[in-house]
């Protein structure tokens, strides 16, 4: 989980199978848990954010879709890696108790896969855009083997998801480690960065502005070089992001 803007927290742990429960309505991981319930995904956060500010994170995060969808885009001719937008359109709900209270637009997605990301791909540029007409998504990827994925999708509210023509491809400024970012926007236009997320070595989230068809739009953008993210240099710096836990985790047993 990330939070941005002052004060901004960071938790991602890793835990052994003991750690999980699952049934069809609820997923468990350590101390925080994903629910479905009365048409809603209710998402209880109990974490401990990593360095440089080490403290609780607990809260809810409710998400009620505008719908839900079926479609799955293979990022692979053999369907190794998978993106699912499953409610690609919703409202969102954020309660960190005295750390924040946050309401508005939002969407649930997930990738999946057999194979490590690195194993397959080399960059990837990801963006999501609320247009007058729906969402527009853009998957942009390099494999491995020197094909490209580059599929364009419009997302309409009532959860239909139809492939699109992709404006051309728009180059921005670099992140601050110096990752190549590109989106997807109107001839003769440079989107921009307008807010900043999450800046990692081989990783940046931010929102992005950028023009389609005309219209002015601002949404989440998302960059990733594998090349970086694979280099020996770039572990040691990943778990002290990202520890690992063998048990089941704190159950709310502390206060912070």
């Amino acid at each position: 989980m990330a939070t941005y803007g002052p004060g901004g927290r960071f938790a991602m742990t890793e835990r052994g199978a003991a750690a999980l429960d699952q049934s069809p309505d609820r997923l468990t991981i350590g101390p925080s848990s994903m629910t479905w319930a009365d048409g809603r995904l209710v998402i209880a956060v109990d974490e401990v954010s990593s360095l440089p500010r080490v403290s609780r994170l607990r809260g809810t995060i409710t998400l009620t879709p505008q719908a839900i969808t079926d479609r799955e885009l293979a990022l692979t001719p053999d369907g190794a890696h998978v993106w699912r937008p499953f409610a690609p359109t919703g409202r969102v709900e954020v309660d960190l108790g005295a750390r924040g209270r946050w309401s508005g637009h939002g969407y649930l997605d997930a990738n999946f896969g057999t194979r490590a990301l690195e194993a397959d791909f080399s960059t990837w540029n990801w963006g999501r855009y609320p247009t007058r007409a729906g969402t527009a998504c853009f998957y942009d990827a390099v494999r491995r083997d020197g094909t490209e994925l580059a599929v364009a999708l419009l997302m309409r509210p009532d959860g239909e998801i139809r492939e699109i023509a992709p404006p051309p491809r728009r180059r921005f400024r670099r992140s601050l480690w110096g990752l190549r970012r590109e989106t997807r926007g109107d001839a003769g236009t440079t989107p921009a960065q307008t807010l900043a997320m999450l800046d990692a070595p081989f990783y940046c989230r931010a929102a992005v502005t950028t023009r389609i068809d005309g219209e002015r739009v601002t949404g989440v953008h998302e960059a990733l070089d594998l090349d970086r993210f694979r280099g020996p240099w770039l572990m040691p710096l990943l778990a002290v992001r990202a520890p690992r836990r063998r048990d089941r985790g704190d159950r709310g047993d502390r206060d912070g």
